[in-house]
């Protein structure tokens, strides 16, 4: 199963990278929401996948047994979504608001610090 669940990490972070390099903000934010599903994944794959023996420590044991899942990586997977969940709303009204404001999700178009038309340097003092 994890050779499957590796394939699948692998697109996740190729679609991410892809749509991360867009010039449109909204394919940017969709490439980071991907980007945290395959860590996610990448997390809970390193955590061994099994289903036969959960992560509970038996009566009269003091660790796990040998073929438990590690329950950290689910913990920490816990966390990150809580996290990339918040990021993701807060980068959804940051978009928006920036839409509102100029009009276009095109990065290329959102300079508006920058003049459109460049001038020189000085030539002297």
């Amino acid at each position: 199963m994890e050779p499957l669940f590796a394939i699948l990490v692998g697109l996740f972070f190729t679609a991410a990278v892809y749509l991360m390099l867009s010039k449109f903000s909204i394919r940017i934010m969709l490439g980071i929401a991907i980007l945290g599903n395959a860590v996610n994944l990448l997390l809970f794959t390193s955590g061994r996948l099994t289903r036969e023996v959960p992560p509970i420590i038996p009566d009269g044991l003091d660790a796990l047994p040998a073929g438990a899942a590690n329950p950290l990586p689910q913990a920490l997977i816990l966390t990150a979504i809580v996290i990339s969940f918040s990021l993701l709303a807060f980068l959804l009204v940051l978009t928006y608001r920036a839409y509102q404001d100029i009009g276009t999700d095109n990065t290329d178009e959102m300079r508006v610090a920058e003049p459109d038309e460049p001038t020189p340097p000085p030539v002297g003092y």
